[in-house]
């Protein structure tokens, strides 16, 4: 996987994040996961992943913390 890809595949997605193909896949078809659908292939915008992944590391509203209540 090159840094400067633009565009990912779902396995270079799973490989980047560590979690199975499959959960990918189902994130993708639930929307939860940003990408799109070229035919039958799942792509996903590199920079729309790793803004993903900053924005599920920093929630906007940490007033869910367990340890707070």
């Amino acid at each position: 996987m090159a840094e400067t890809d633009e565009f990912w595949t779902a396995e270079e997605v799973s490989n980047y994040l560590r979690i199975p193909q499959s959960t990918i896949y189902k994130l993708a078809q639930d929307k939860v996961l940003p990408g799109f659908k070229v035919g039958k292939h799942w792509r996903f915008r590199r920079e729309t992943i790793l803004k993903w992944v900053k924005e599920k590391e920093n929630p906007v509203h940490q007033n869910n913390n367990i340890m707070d209540k």
